[in-house]
């Protein structure tokens, strides 16, 4: 706070009591004098700020202050190096002198994630709007959605293990633990509305609008918020030591044609597991929704403050 008023911002500063309380806080500000809108946090709170925002002309800033940061990371905004951060006056500087971008979201529907005893299940939210199937949750993802192992990594870390762990080595730990314990599955995906495939679903899932996630991890190479469409990361049958291996490769970008690793552009993408239990689905790094799910691109949903060059432009 002190540094934005050093900056000159005339601040009204709202804190939020609870998960997805940001998204009504920044719903009732979408009609209010503000110019800009800024989340305060991680990945997590900027997706709830800018679900609360979408579909309005406000602008979105970012403030990143979590575990991941990779919304901001993906519109040049410095982010913390563990505990530290070297230059938050960098991230403030953008929030007074930015540029601002027009970028896409993708409308995930699918049933609610089960309560847990650490995380209340997900409620519906006026913001994301009806979902088509009655008893389905509707969220928005601004970041990237992943199912599978990747799904598992997020709902540990939402039942608090690690927590003392920060940054892209929590998310390393977490992710070794999910493939450790990963039992094999069946399942179903469709594709810019192709026809039904079935596949093995232990590997990797992921419908990104930017490079990277998990703090870091370059799973998408390439992918900028600004083009237009996802990138569709999938590789399907992998054993465990081949999930375990694709972890380096995967922090750097490398992974894409290692054991059947691809990335192809896409608007919509369905999922559903045919046996045992449903998948949790990941959007922008929170396990709120389970398969059967469906995700849609839609292009022009928000306005984003970030650095005059971001990665891959």
């Amino acid at each position: 706070e002190p540094a934005l008023r050093k900056a000159g911002f005339d601040i009204d500063l709202l804190h939020t009591e609870a998960p997805g309380h940001a998204m009504d806080i920044a719903e009732g500000l979408r009609d209010g004098d503000h110019d800009l809108i800024v989340a305060v946090g991680g990945d997590g709170t900027v997706h709830e700020v800018a679900s609360g925002l979408r579909g309005s002309g406000k602008v979105l800033g970012i403030l990143p202050i979590g575990s991941g940061n990779d919304y901001a990371r993906a519109h040049g905004i410095p982010t913390p190096k563990g505990n530290k951060f070297p230059d938050m006056q960098g991230a403030v500087d953008i929030l007074v002198n930015g540029t601002d971008r027009r970028v896409g979201s993708v409308r995930v529907e699918g049933p609610p994630a089960p309560n847990h005893p650490s995380k209340a299940a997900p409620v519906p939210r006026s913001c994301n709007g009806e979902p088509e199937t009655t008893g389905n949750l509707v969220r928005w993802s601004f970041l990237e959605c992943d199912a599978g192992v990747t799904s598992i990594v997020n709902r540990m870390k939402d039942e608090g293990q690690f927590r003392r762990i920060r940054g892209q080595m929590k998310y390393t730990l977490l992710a070794i633990k999910a493939i450790i314990f990963w039992k094999k599955q069946r399942g179903t995906i469709s594709i810019d509305g192709g026809e039904e495939a079935g596949v093995d679903l232990s590997g990797l899932f992921c419908l990104s609008q930017c490079q990277t996630f998990g703090g870091g991890y370059k799973v998408a190479p390439g992918a900028k918020p600004t083009q237009g469409h996802c990138s569709l990361v999938m590789a399907w049958g992998l054993s465990k030591p081949q999930m375990l291996m694709l972890m380096g490769p995967l922090e750097k970008g490398n992974h894409i044609g290692k054991w059947g690793v691809t990335m192809q552009s896409s608007e919509r993408f369905e999922l559903a597991a045919s046996d045992g239990d449903p998948l949790f689905v990941n959007v922008d790094g929170e396990a709120v929704i389970t398969t059967p799910a469906t995700m849609q691109y839609h292009d022009d949903q928000l306005t984003v403050r970030g650095a005059a060059s971001i990665p891959n432009e």
